[in-house]
This record gives structure tokens, C-alpha cells and sequence, in this order.
């Protein structure tokens, strides 16, 4: 099991990371029209997933901010913002800040893919929720950069998960 910390306390997490050179996990979460999008749903482009705790949060919303500027206008590229918000409070969020290339998906009906992809936090205020992590894949859903970030409350490295695009 591995850890990350919440403003400076270390926090147990469920799963296995996925690792570069990896195959991602399939899965199914719910997208804003409620409906079921899958892994495959996107194809053979290549996905950012941009894995966090609430849009709720200053952190995670300047992450979809930040992601919706830049991997989102890169060809070929869909970023898939992934948390356990429910489709409305993620849709109200992007629909106020203009919000238009990222998909945004909840795992409230599938939290099983939480700990399938290694960032269901297991204790602390947070438990079950994600842990603030990027993971971007190639087009055939092989893992080609992977981001656990070790403090919940600080950004991912964005040119890291961009320069992987390249």
C-alpha cells in the first residue's frame, strides 16, 4: 500500500499506481448525461486522466482549469477529469467557468475503480476518495507518464503530463 499526504499527514492508499509501460485498467464511470462512458468509449486517442478528490476544491479546479487550456486543444487528446462529484456539481462547474475540452467523469456509481487504479484513499478526512494524481495514455490505453502526488493539497506537474503529448 502505498501513501500520500493531506497538508502534511500521511494518508494509506488502496490499489497499485498504474506504472509506465503498463496497460491502464478498463473501466466504466458516469459521464455528465449520466450515461456510462468506458475506457474504450474514447478510442484510440490519448487520454489525460486528470484523477482527483472533489471540483469542489481550489486545487482540483485550477487542475481542470489548467488541463482544460492546454492538454485539451492538443490533437488527438481527450482529458478525462475523474472524480466522485456527482455529473451535476461537475457540469455546473465547467458550464460557469467556460469549461469545454475536458469530459468530466464520477465514479459514484463504479467506486471500485478508485482502488483498481491505485488512488482510494484509505484513511484520514479524504477516505474514500481519489487521491490528486495524472496518468496519460498513449492510444492504445498503455500508460506513458504517471503522476501520484505525493501532498493532496499541491498541484500535479502539469509540464510533466504535457511533455509526454510531445
Amino acid at each position: 500500500m502505498s501513501s500520500v499526504k493531506f497538508q502534511g499527514n500521511p494518508v494509506p492508499v488502496k490499489g497499485q499506481f498504474p506504472a509506465v509501460g503498463a496497460a491502464a485498467p478498463d473501466f466504466t464511470l458516469v459521464g455528465k448525461d449520466l450515461a456510462p462512458a468506458s475506457l474504450a468509449s474514447f478510442g484510440d486517442k490519448r487520454k489525460v486522466l486528470n484523477i482527483f478528490p472533489s471540483i469542489d476544491t481550489e486545487v482540483c479546479a485550477k487542475s481542470v482549469r489548467k488541463f482544460n487550456e492546454s492538454a485539451g486543444k492538443v490533437e488527438n487528446t481527450v482529458v478525462l477529469c475523474i472524480s466522485a462529484d456527482l455529473p451535476f456539481a461537475a457540469g455546473r462547474f465547467c458550464g460557469a467557468e467556460g469549461i469545454s475540452n475536458v469530459v468530466t467523469l464520477s465514479t459514484f456509481r463504479e467506486p471500485g475503480f478508485l482502488e483498481k487504479y491505485g488512488v482510494e484513499l484509505a484513511g484520514g478526512p479524504l477516505a474514500g476518495l481519489a487521491a490528486r494524481s495524472v496518468i496519460v495514455l498513449d492510444g492504445s490505453n498503455k500508460v506513458i507518464h504517471s503522476e501520484l502526488v505525493p501532498e493532496i493539497t499541491s498541484e500535479p506537474n502539469y509540464e510533466a503530463a504535457l511533455a509526454a503529448l510531445a
